[in-house]
């Protein structure tokens, strides 16, 4: 996927210019203030919206405090945007949009801002203490460190990664369900990267502990910034021998599907996939079109169908 191409899923799109020189610049960002945008995010993490359901923006001349009561996010054609908690403004909004509606009605930009602002929101909410000697933490630099009161250690924004594969054995994807989900969701397999491991090494560890299948090869596709809370998702698609799943302690149930199947559950409703009365026998429903989940399922079956395609060439041209 090249910089100029469209993401086929949500929060990279349109994403601001980070301008991190700004950020330890006072003067800087006083003067982009006036002119500067700023967004709201309640106390659960859903951002203030207008009657339509579109995103409110204040100025920020018209917001109180200066940009040292906000963390700035970045520029957007020179324009500085800044995201601002709402005790702290003591505003009210007609409505409030949690991040999934965001990503599915919002333009693009303005999503993968508001993912910004909310994974950045969630890690202040989590780290008031320093982790080396439980201090009062301070942010600074726009709200991008936090210094603590007490030893004066330095703790940055973190990010987890994890891993979601697409994984095949040739003709088969390899799909899991966890017990929460609706009847006729499913999905890859996913799972965050532990010290000491390469990409590829958690790859091959998190599928065979959710499923007992072995993986034999791999190769990176894409990623995709995941808010929920923070994790970076990182997509593999993978070749893997033809177990049958045995399942681990973290899903319900693992089936391999054909490519009808999957071609099948791509085109299926999978925003009403938990409506009552539902079965099975209907068919399976995969992942959301935002999530990245998707793209690797997508991308196993295109080259599944790429495959067969070549292989039916082939045969054609030896029967000749």
């Amino acid at each position: 996927m090249s910089n100029g191409d469209a993401s086929p899923f949500a929060f990279v799109d349109g994403a601001l210019d980070r301008a991190d020189l700004l950020r330890a610049d006072a003067d800087a960002l006083h003067a982009l203030w006036q002119k500067s945008c700023v967004i709201v995010l309640d106390a659960d993490g859903r951002a203030h919206a207008d009657v339509d359901g579109s995103l409110r923006v204040l100025p920020g001349a018209e917001v109180a405090g200066g940009p040292g009561i906000t963390t700035f996010l970045g520029l957007r054609d020179g324009q500085g945007w800044f995201a601002a908690d709402a005790d702290t403004l003591a505003i009210q909004s007609p409505q409030r949009i949690d991040l999934r509606t965001a990503a599915a009605r919002w333009p693009a930009w303005q999503a993968s801002t508001f993912a910004q602002a909310r994974a950045l929101q969630h890690w202040h909410q989590r780290h008031r203490h320093c982790s080396a000697c439980g201090g009062a933490m301070q942010y600074v630099r726009a709200g991008w460190l936090g210094l603590c009161d007490g030893c004066g250690s330095e703790h940055y924004p973190r990010t987890d990664q994890a891993v979601i594969v697409a994984v095949g054995d040739g003709e088969r994807l390899l799909l899991g369900r966890q017990a929460s989900w609706p009847p006729r969701r499913w999905s890859v397999v996913a799972g965050f990267v532990e010290p000491g491991e390469t990409l590829e090494m958690a790859v091959a560890r998190e599928v065979m502990e959710e499923t007992g299948v072995s993986v034999r090869t791999s190769r990176y596709l894409a990623s995709q910034p995941w808010p929920f809370p923070g994790s970076l998702m990182l997509g593999f698609i993978a070749d893997a021998d033809p177990d049958e799943p045995v399942i681990g302690d973290e899903l319900e149930d693992a089936r391999w599907f054909t490519a009808d199947e999957v071609r099948a559950g791509l085109v299926g409703d999978w925003a009403h996939a938990d409506d009552g009365g539902i079965g099975e026998d209907d068919g399976i429903v995969l992942s959301s079109p935002i999530s990245i989940a998707r793209h690797v399922i997508r991308a196993w079956l295109e080259h599944h169908d790429a495959t067969c395609l070549a292989d039916g060439a082939a045969d054609a041209g030896l029967a000749t």
